[in-house]
C-alpha cells in the first residue's frame, strides 16, 4: 500500500499524483506556487478595481459602432454565470456563446435561460454533430485515458473562436480564476489542445469520421491571438471572486439554483469528476478544488477536510448519469464494466503533440545532414 502523504497548509497528496512533492514543512508544491504568484495574477483590491475600469472602459471603446463590445463562452457553471451576470451590471453588450454537447442537466439549462433573460444577454447555442461526438468520447473510454473531458473542451474552445472569427469580435471574457482554479492537479491529466493526442486515439478506437466537428490546437489558438488579435479577459481576477457570495447574488438576481459542486453542471464532466476520475485513476478531484479555495482564504484547512469526508456523490444520482452516458454513447451494460476494470492508461502511451514535433525535428535533422553533407575529399 502506498504511503499516503497531505500536505499540511492545504489538502492535496500524492495518492494519485506523481508530480507532486513536499517541503521540509510538509507544505506540498501546488499550494507553494500558488501562493508564490498569488500576488501577480490576483487583486481582490483597490489595484484590481482600477485595472477592472480600465478594462472595461478599452472594451467599449473598442464596441463603438459594434453589435457587441465582447464575447464568452457560457456553460450553466457557476464562473461563466457570475462574470455574465457582472458584465450585464458593468453594462457591457455580451454576445454569449453555449456549445450544447447533448449533456447538459436540466438544471443548467434553466438556470442559462433564467440568466440571459434577466441580462437581457444574446445567445447563440452551437450544437457539434452528436454521432461524431458521442462516437469521439467513447473512444476516449476505449482508450482508458484520464482527461475523458478532452474532446468536450476542445470542441468547446473550437467553436467559441470559430464564432469570434468568422463574427470579427476581439475580446474574450473568460471565467477562468485564481480564487477557485489556482490549484489544478497535474498527474493524470492531459492537455485538451494537444489534437495529435486526439486523432491517434480516434485512430485507434473511432467507430465514426469526425470530420464534421471542429479541433483547436495550440499553434491554431497561437495564430488567432496573434495575427486576428484576439484578446482573452479574466476579469474575475480583479475582484474578490468568493463561492457563496456568486451564487447568492446569481440566486437573487434571476433565481439561479445550485446545481452541486464544481463542474457538476453537465452530466458528462460531472461522470468523469465523480465517478471516471476515482475509480480509474484513484483521483478525487476535491482536493485540488477545495485547496484552491483555501488558498483565496475562502474556507480553512479544517473546513475543507470536514467538507472532503462527505460522500464523494449520492448513488442514485450516479447511477442515473452512468445510465444516460451509456445510452448515448451506445455502450452496453457489458461493454461498460470492461472498461472499467480494464487497466487505466495515460495518454502519453499514445502519440502527442510532444512526441509528433520531437519526430518532425529528427527528420528535419536528418534532412538537413543529408542535404549538407559535406563531400569526401579526393
Amino acid at each position: 500500500m502506498k504511503n499516503v502523504i497531505r500536505c499540511t497548509r492545504c489538502i492535496m497528496d500524492n495518492s494519485s499524483d506523481d508530480t507532486i512533492t513536499f517541503n521540509k514543512n510538509g507544505y506540498c508544491n501546488y499550494c507553494t506556487n500558488a501562493i508564490a504568484i498569488k500576488e501577480k495574477v490576483y487583486f481582490p483590491n483597490e489595484e484590481g478595481q482600477k485595472e477592472l475600469d480600465s478594462l472595461i472602459k478599452e472594451l467599449k471603446v473598442y464596441g463603438e459602432g459594434k453589435k457587441y463590445d465582447c464575447i464568452m463562452g457560457i456553460s450553466g457553471g457557476l464562473d461563466s454565470s457570475y462574470l455574465a451576470y457582472l458584465g450585464h451590471k458593468w453594462g457591457l453588450r455580451i454576445l454569449a456563446i453555449h456549445v450544447d454537447d447533448g449533456f447538459d442537466t436540466e438544471i443548467s439549462k434553466e438556470n442559462i435561460r433564467k440568466l440571459v433573460n434577466a441580462a437581457n444577454i444574446d445567445l447563440v447555442t452551437i450544437t457539434p454533430d452528436t454521432i461524431q461526438f458521442n462516437a469521439l468520447t467513447k473512444t476516449y473510454m476505449k482508450a482508458g485515458v484520464p482527461n475523458l473531458a478532452a474532446p468536450q473542451d476542445n470542441v468547446l474552445f473550437a467553436s467559441l473562436y470559430d464564432y469570434a472569427r468568422k463574427n470579427r469580435i476581439k475580446y474574450f471574457l473568460s471565467g477562468s480564476n485564481f480564487a477557485l482554479e489556482s490549484i489544478l492537479q497535474r498527474g493524470n491529466t492531459h492537455d485538451p489542445y494537444d489534437v495529435v493526442n486526439i486523432r491517434d486515439i480516434h485512430s485507434k478506437f473511432g467507430e465514426q469520421p469526425t470530420g464534421k466537428l471542429l479541433f483547436i490546437s495550440h499553434m491554431k489558438k497561437a495564430f488567432d491571438e496573434h495575427f486576428l488579435k484576439l484578446k482573452t479577459i479574466c476579469p474575475l481576477n480583479y475582484i474578490d471572486y468568493n463561492r457563496e457570495r456568486a451564487f447568492k447574488e446569481l440566486h437573487d438576481f434571476c433565481g439561479f439554483e445550485y446545481y452541486g459542486r464544481k463542474h457538476l453542471e453537465n452530466i458528462l464532466t460531472a461522470f468523469a469528476q465523480l465517478y471516471w476520475f476515482p475509480k480509474k485513476f484513484g483521483v478525487d478531484k476535491r482536493t485540488s478544488h477545495l485547496s484552491s479555495m483555501i488558498i483565496s482564504g475562502q474556507m480553512t484547512r479544517e473546513e475543507a477536510l470536514k467538507e472532503y469526508e462527505l460522500p464523494l456523490y449520492d448513488e442514485k444520482m450516479i447511477s442515473e448519469y452512468i445510465f444516460v452516458i451509456k445510452d448515448k454513447l451506445g455502450i452496453s451494460d457489458e461493454e461498460f464494466e470492461e472498461i472499467m476494470s480494464s487497466p487505466s492508461k495515460q495518454h502519453t502511451e499514445y502519440k502527442t503533440g510532444n512526441t509528433f514535433l520531437l519526430c518532425v525535428l529528427r527528420k528535419a535533422y536528418r534532412f538537413i545532414k543529408r542535404t549538407f553533407k559535406r563531400p569526401r575529399s579526393i
